[in-house]
């Protein structure tokens, strides 16, 4: 009987995170609406904003980003561009230096040794006064409306943080951009939903967000996943967090497995540093923010030790009956599939559904392997950029 428990309950925790949590919300807030108080357009009242950016060998990059931000239907007066260049090596300091003289708005902050991206970010803040900061990666290209989508909301005093769609910008079949992109785009949804109905979307991208500058809180050092320390500290101290999906934006997603991969170790990490960090607000345990929290993301960070435990049930309860021998072939067919479609992908053959299946393996791979070293200890959150355009 305990095992049979164990069994039951893993699987249900794996499918409230994945299926049945999804459903739900998406039933709760059908028929509901986003926040409708909003400044318009031309409102003289629009707030003064900084985009705040931290870069690292960009170069590729860096121009398209600064050009097409500039190029917003936002009034450019009431903008700055904060980029700080993060001891970069190539041409990123270079081609900031060149455009500034274009855009009075445009600052470049030098920092001559490596220092993470949070870090970079706690400093540029100390540069502004404005009421309303942006913060986005340089890979992030904003289309023109974008950032008076982030920053309509906030005429509604409840609004604290706003996310931004991002948009997937190139496929490839010998990769996993389909399959990153499926994802983000379901949990740009997942986050709206959140947003509806109780305020708390559970992490903004950190791609593409923006908040109040009150509510901003100095990420810790060695800290992971600034993102989402920065959403929960503005659930904590009870501000409004909603994802509008007008703001869009495009990001080229890792195609490369093993980019990819050693991404999802680092979000890893940073996700058990919050998870410590924020466990209270699963109390109370009825409210808005303890389900979605719960649900949509402790659950899934869990995801590596409950599949673990349904492989390990199932041995024990193999001999119990028809049933039970039927799943423990289907978990170890499972397992093989990463290996099969490895072997595929060397001689060019891609099958979607076997992509998909060994993306979820390997993310929940990365989760352990994230989880073993944020116990032994984070000794630097220094990153290096995903590679571009692969």
């Amino acid at each position: 009987m305990l095992w049979e428990l164990v069994f039951i309950l893993s699987i249900f925790c794996i499918l409230q995170s994945y299926l049945f949590y999804p459903w739900i919300i998406s039933l709760m807030s059908r028929n509901k609406k986003q926040n409708k108080f909003t400044y318009t357009r031309n409102e003289l009242e629009l707030p003064a904003i900084s985009i705040l950016l931290a870069a690292y060998n960009e170069e590729l990059v860096i121009e398209e980003k600064i050009r097409k931000t500039f190029e917003c239907n936002y009034p450019l007066d009431k903008i700055e561009f904060l980029i700080g260049s993060d001891a970069s090596t190539d041409r990123t300091n270079e081609i900031i230096k060149g455009l500034a003289s274009n855009y009075s708005n445009l600052k470049l902050f030098e920092f001559p040794a490596r220092s993470g991206k949070s870090f970079i970010i706690n400093e540029l803040v100390k540069s502004t006064s404005n009421e309303i900061y942006i913060l986005t990666d340089a890979n992030v290209i904003f289309e023109k409306d974008t950032i008076y989508q982030l920053v309509k909301h906030y005429k509604n005093p409840d609004i604290a943080l706003v996310g931004g769609n991002i948009i997937n910008s190139r496929f490839r079949k010998d990769g996993i951009s389909i399959q990153e992109e499926k994802y983000i785009s379901r949990e740009n949804l997942i986050k709206y939903q959140e947003g509806i109905l109780w305020g708390s979307m559970v992490g903004a991208f950190g791609g593409c967000y923006s908040l109040r500058s009150h509510y901003y809180a100095p990420v810790p050092p060695r800290f992971f996943m600034d993102d989402f320390y920065i959403t929960m500290n503005v659930i904590e101290n009870k501000g409004k967090c909603i994802n509008e999906l007008k703001a869009i934006c495009y990001e080229d997603i890792s195609n490369k497995i093993t980019e990819e991969f050693r991404r999802k170790v680092r979000i890893s990490i940073g996700n058990f540093q919050n998870l410590f960090r924020y466990w209270k607000l699963l109390f109370p345990i009825f409210s808005g923010v303890s389900f979605s929290f719960f649900s949509h993301k402790i659950l899934r960070w869990l995801g590596p030790f409950l599949l673990l435990l349904i492989f390990i049930s199932n041995v024990f309860l193999f001999q119990s009956g028809f049933f039970f021998k039927i799943t423990m072939i289907g978990q170890i067919i499972l397992i093989i599939i990463p290996f099969i479609d490895a072997f595929l992908r060397s001689i060019n053959l891609h099958l979607n559904l076997l992509r998909f299946i060994s993306h979820f393996y390997l993310m929940n791979l990365a989760l352990l392997i994230g989880f073993i070293r944020f116990i032994e200890g984070v000794k630097s959150n220094i990153w290096q950029p995903t590679q571009r355009y692969q």
